[in-house]
This record gives C-alpha cells, structure tokens and sequence, in this order.
C-alpha cells in the first residue's frame, strides 16, 4: 500500500508553495532572542516531570500509595506547562509578531488549548472536590496523552524546521505508511 502525505502545518496555501517553516527575517529573531533558549530548557524539563508523574500516577492506581506525591506532581506538572505556555506565546510574539496561532505553529497551539484545558480541569476537579481521586488523576492522564501527542508535534516541527535549515526549502511533510 501506498503511504499518504501529512503536509505539517505551513497552513495551507503556504505550504502549496513549499513556504519555509521561518522566513529568514523569522528565522534571525528565532535565533537572536533569548526565549527560544528558555523553550530549549523547558521543553524537556517539562517532558521529565511529565514522566515522574505518571509513574507517581500509575503507583497511586495501581497500589492506592503515595496520593500526596501524585498530586503534588500533576500540580508540578502543570505549572510546568503554563510556563511553557506563557513563554511559547512570548516567543511566538518575538519571532512570528503573534502571540499564538501563528500560521507556522496553528495546530500545535490549538492542540496546547486542549492539554491545558485538561490539565487546568484536575486542577479545578482537586480544589473543589469534584470526583474521585482515580477519576481525577484519569484527566491529568487525559491531559498526559494530548501534551504527549502535542510533544510530539512540536518535535516533528523542530525537525522539520533543522531539515530547511541543512537543505534549503525543503516542504515539511512526513511520510506516514497507509
């Protein structure tokens, strides 16, 4: 079977013309402020909380020990992606002159609304008392999976991104087996 095209979100007729994920005017403000640094340190800070957490999480499930320590991690956990979040958009604005949903970056940030959404739900759910401690750990696992698949899109863009940088203009797609 033949594999499909997934065009990664120049934005449609952008991406037609095989637009550059960054102009290069784009590209020098992404290169000169300090805030691509700090997503640098963030992003993967981020991703390990995110994994000492569900495994804080997972313990909680699976044995009812350690409540305090996976809720004191989702908490982590999410002050972690708010920060984030608040210095993504003022990189965004730096770079892009948006302070989100820049064309480049559309999807990832409508999807980072869905991971806070989540993840800002178990805050609420924790402090009101709403459900049960399973049921609300299973919205920060909810919130887990998006900002895993929204990692993921961020990473398939930084790759995309590195590849025009070597090669030119090359289109970012990723070719995905049928």
């Amino acid at each position: 079977m033949a594999p499909f095209r997934i065009s990664l979100p120049n934005q449609g007729a952008a991406a037609k013309r095989g637009r550059s994920l960054y102009t290069p005017a784009e590209r020098a403000r992404r290169d000169a402020t300090a805030w691509t640094a700090v997503q640098g340190v963030l992003a993967p800070l981020q991703f390990l909380i995110c994994l000492v957490s569900i495994a804080l999480v997972g313990r909680y499930l699976l044995t009812g020990g350690g409540y305090q320590a996976a809720v004191a991690s989702v908490v982590v956990k999410t002050l972690a992606l708010y920060a984030i979040m608040i210095t993504g958009s003022i990189w965004e604005k730096v770079v892009f002159g948006r302070w989100l949903f820049a064309p480049a970056f559309f999807w990832e940030d409508a999807v980072s609304m869905g991971v806070i959404a989540l993840h800002t739900a178990y805050l609420v759910m924790l402090i009101a008392g709403v459900g049960s401690a399973a049921e609300q750990f299973t919205v920060a696992l909810a919130g887990y999976g998006a900002y895993v698949l929204n990692a993921a899109q961020f990473v398939l863009k930084l790759r995309a991104a590195r590849l025009q940088g070597s090669a030119g203009s090359v289109s970012p797609t990723l070719e995905v087996p049928a």
